[in-house]
């Protein structure tokens, strides 16, 4: 099989990045009392020292290179099996070999290094002027368990390599993806605009009931498409980095920002029953564009999660405590399991087919409050379910 591994310079720095190849070959010298080893990477047309242990001043030194066809090595990578000399003068194969006579050693000892895949990487090899011990199940089997740890370590750092690469990779498709979620969403906003700018326009004209009907639903659709493309927005400049960003202002209540929330919502749904009481006592410091986003993310929550007769209740007051806005609709409860993951994006509950979306909304409403150091938080239970916007004084 033909090697695929060609980057050597690669291959010589992973090695050296491996702790453990110093004291394999530190070992293999010791327990077998020969001069030289060393991890070598072998070729189609090279044999390269990757790591090197050298007490017979042999001269290789990383990164030093043999002709490959001097080398015994060249061999092992074809027939892929080990090769074991004790004593050369004695060996009938290898009495006369040209690599012993070549390099003047009388032991010496291959073993090759397969990675996971099957591909030869290269061997384990020492060698020495004297004779040495090595033909029996002790040494050759230490030096094929130091092979296959080797083999181990390759295949684990290449593993991480590819892991890193793809998770690379994906992290700059992620941002690609996400300046391009931030890219539409800014340039929807102005047709989005126009539409409902001439809905309103067109409302105030003197319509016929089929054509009234049909003004409400296209602003209707404008309404949930802003909402969208401002979750989109948001969503995307949090995760690029941007964070949620506030401009805040001193309120001496929020009754007119959240009056308007309601407004917009009893036009696209006339039929829904909403309700809402107000008790500010204390001037809230906040971005009243963000609060009212939030109060809509829940505004149509609840209208989406009740049944069409239900009474959605909203209830907001401020003291030297903070600001706090309640929404309360009844309906099924939310299950437990639910609740936990429910202001995550991508994150809803069990919606019907016609509940339909991008599952952003609290994620947003609830980076929003945090935001502006507070908190939004959800009960439910079989009489409502309620979240509640809690944002400190300032």
């Amino acid at each position: 099989m033909l090697n695929t591994r060609v980057d050597i310079k690669s291959d010589i720095e992973t090695i050296s990045r491996i702790p453990a190849v110093a004291h394999i070959l530190e070992i293999v010298c010791k327990t077998t009392g020969m001069g030289f080893a060393a991890v070598a990477r072998v070729t189609t047309e090279k044999w390269i020292a990757c790591a090197v242990r050298d007490e017979i001043n042999f001269g290789l030194v990383p990164g030093g290179e043999l002709t490959l066809e001097t080398t015994i090595c060249n061999e092992i990578r074809e027939h892929r099996q080990p090769v074991v000399i004790d004593h050369v003068a004695e060996d009938e194969h290898f009495a006369n070999h040209h690599t012993p006579l070549t390099y003047g050693f009388q032991s010496y000892i291959s073993i090759p290094i397969i990675l996971k895949n099957g591909d030869f990487f290269g061997t384990l090899c020492a060698i020495d002027p004297k004779p040495a011990k090595l033909n029996n199940p002790t040494i050759t089997g230490m030096f094929k368990m130091f092979a296959d740890l080797i083999a181990f370590h390759l295949d684990a750092m290449e593993e991480i390599a590819e892991s890193e690469e793809r998770l690379q990779l994906e992290k700059e498709t992620s941002e690609l993806r996400e300046q391009f979620i931030a890219i539409l969403g800014h340039d929807l906003k102005n047709p989005v605009n126009a539409i409902s700018n001439s809905s309103q326009l067109l409302n105030r004209m003197d319509l016929d009931y089929r054509g009234q009907r049909l003004v409400n639903i296209i602003h209707d659709s404008a309404f949930k498409m802003t909402g969208l493309i401002e979750n989109m927005l948001d969503f995307a400049s949090g995760r690029l980095g941007g964070g949620i960003s506030l401009t805040r202002t001193h309120y001496s209540n929020l009754d007119t920002i959240l009056d308007q929330v309601i407004s917009e919502m009893q036009i696209i749904s006339p039929e829904r029953r909403l309700m809402a009481n107000y008790d500010f006592k204390h001037p809230i410091y906040a971005d009243g564009k963000r609060i009212a986003q939030l109060f809509g993310n829940l505004l149509a929550n609840a209208v989406k999660y009740s049944p069409a007769e239900a009474l959605i209740e909203i209830v907001a007051d401020s003291d030297h405590n903070g600001f706090v806005l309640r929404v309360s609709n009844p309906g099924k409860p939310i299950p437990e399991e639910v609740i936990e993951r429910l202001f995550q994006p991508f994150s809803r509950g069990e919606v019907s087919p016609d509940q339909k979306g991008l599952g952003l909304g609290l994620y947003i409403s609830f980076e929003i409050a945090k935001a502006h150091g507070g908190t939004l938080s959800v009960s439910s239970c079989e009489e409502q379910t309620c979240f509640t916007l809690n944002i400190p004084a300032q």
